[in-house]
């Protein structure tokens, strides 16, 4: 298993979402992006009904890690996340993050999930309220704010939902890692980074572009405009 982890607190980080990449040759797609610096990749983990599409599991995630050594962020879009966690973990993904709205218990999830030896996060959609996590929110390594509705790439950015970083900034504390989700690129993500948030998951903005080195640094250097 692997023994990756997420990056400490207090850096910007990109993390490419795979969503947006060429599923006929994911290895060499994230290779690209590994090779351009990056720290982390994003596994958009679908199941096709928590949310409306499904994408990959933890078979493809085991065949992608032989050839990766960057973080797997990975993201359980699906409405069991506590029964299959296990499973990505073992293909080799390092962090794991769930939404707030599928699970009972989230203390314990969290403390499962730390004690199969990854970070993880928590969640929740542009609907679900910062209510909803502050107490959890301060147990995990990351938490991830939605800023479209989860199941597809290419949709617009929601400010009202990104404004969330700001309280959940208050209530997590400097440690904890704010990850946003959703119409990042670098017209939108001065706005993520001022309410608080330092990882970026951008698809389209990069996977959709011939030069995808340049794409992350004009996402980087977008976050120096502030």
């Amino acid at each position: 298993m692997s023994k990756l982890r997420l990056p400490a607190a207090g850096t910007i980080e990109v993390a490419p979402s795979i969503l947006s990449a060429d599923f006929s040759n994911l290895a060499s797609e994230i290779a690209e992006v590994e090779a351009a610096g990056v720290k982390m990749v994003h596994l958009d983990i679908m199941d096709g009904h928590f949310v409306p599409n499904m994408t990959i599991g933890p078979v493809v995630v085991a065949k992608l890690r032989k050839h990766s050594k960057v973080v797997f962020d990975t993201h359980l879009m699906i409405s069991d996340p506590r029964k299959y966690a296990k499973a990505f973990v073992e293909a080799g993904s390092n962090h794991i993050t769930f939404h707030i709205e599928t699970v009972d218990d989230p203390e314990k999830f969290i403390d499962e999930l730390h004690e199969l030896g990854v970070t993880c996060g928590v969640t929740l959609n542009p609907e679900t309220p910062v209510e909803s996590i502050e107490k959890v929110a301060p147990l995990c390594d990351m938490v991830l704010v939605m800023t479209v509705h989860p199941g597809f790439g290419a949709q617009e950015f929601i400010d009202e939902a990104a404004k969330k970083c700001i309280r959940i900034r208050e209530i997590a504390g400097p440690g904890v890692r704010i990850e946003v989700d959703g119409g990042i690129n670098p017209d939108t993500v001065s706005k993520a980074v001022s309410y608080g948030a330092d990882t970026l998951v951008a698809g389209n903005a990069i996977f959709n572009k011939p030069d995808r080195a340049k794409a992350i640094n004009d996402i980087l250097q977008a976050c120096n405009t502030l």
